[in-house]
């Protein structure tokens, strides 16, 4: 590497101080962090077309560009590395389906919580990329345990209200808006065959036989071997990478103004209202 900070090739590398793993103490010890951002997500076959590692790609791509946004508008906010496990117990029996059972990450985050704690960083946000992770009950465990305010937020339910403007069906696991979103951030990672389609199936979902698990009055921890073919739950092939932009830009958008005002925010005894 030159002085210029330039590497043998020539390229200029730009250190983005919003990001711990790329950051240094040089950096770091400087800086008056306000909010820390978690990402979650997952190690899990995604049908026959999206990498194992789609929760985890998602997440922390979503996570970088919101705060990178939020940090070119002032925000004081630190993205931590990704989590790339999550709670798989019920795709159990498709291969290297690697779980990591509620209570365990329950304690993994708790951990992370105190350190940061003991950083002086109280406010924290819990980016879930995988719905398997039922992260609720850790916010209501924590609180009043720790001086720290969680927020959690499913980045995959920020834009319900104009979900159908974007996609044509609901996805529920590697159907039309996650294999959209893979396309537009790792298009390399989507399968596709000689002809360039998808090397997926449907996404079919096979009915219980309770109507009130059908209609979602009644709920269960799904057996995922049961319930599809190939663990897709919803048509993949519908997916384009500009829909995947188009959801790219609206979660940004979104998140990054809540880390702004999150970052801005004093902390007194009324907070957070």
């Amino acid at each position: 590497m030159g002085e210029d900070g330039a590497n043998s090739r020539g390229t200029v590398r730009i250190m983005r101080p919003w990001i711990l793993a790329e950051t240094n103490y040089g950096n770091v010890k400087v800086e008056t962090y306000q909010v820390a951002v978690l990402a979650l997500g997952a190690t899990e076959p995604h049908n026959l077309h999206l990498p194992y590692s789609a929760d985890t790609i998602e997440g922390e791509e979503l996570g970088a560009r919101a705060c990178e946004a939020a940090w070119h508008r002032g925000a004081k906010v630190v993205l931590l590395p990704t989590i790339p496990y999550g709670t798989q117990t019920n795709q159990v029996r498709f291969p290297l389906a690697m779980n990591i059972y509620p209570s365990t990450l329950q304690l993994l985050i708790a951990d992370l919580v105190e350190s940061l704690v003991q950083h002086d960083i109280l406010k924290i946000v819990l980016l879930n990329s995988h719905g398997g992770n039922d992260l609720k009950p850790v916010l209501r465990e924590l609180y009043g345990r720790t001086p720290a305010h969680l927020f959690l937020c499913n980045w995959y339910t920020m834009f319900n209200d104009v979900y159908h403007e974007i996609f044509q069906e609901r996805d529920d696991h590697a159907g039309e808006m996650e294999t959209s979103l893979l396309l537009a951030l790792r298009p390399e990672l989507v399968a596709r065959d000689e002809q360039g389609r998808l090397t997926a199936d449907e996404g079919a979902k096979r009915p219980t036989r309770f109507d009130a698990v059908n209609r979602g009055w009644v709920s269960i921890a799904r057996p995922w071997h049961l319930l599809t073919s190939n663990t897709g739950a919803g048509n993949p092939h519908a997916a384009t990478a500009e829909k995947g932009r188009r959801l790219i830009d609206l979660v940004v958008e979104r998140l990054s103004q809540f880390l702004v005002e999150l970052s801005e925010a004093k902390l007194d005894e009324q907070f957070p209202f």
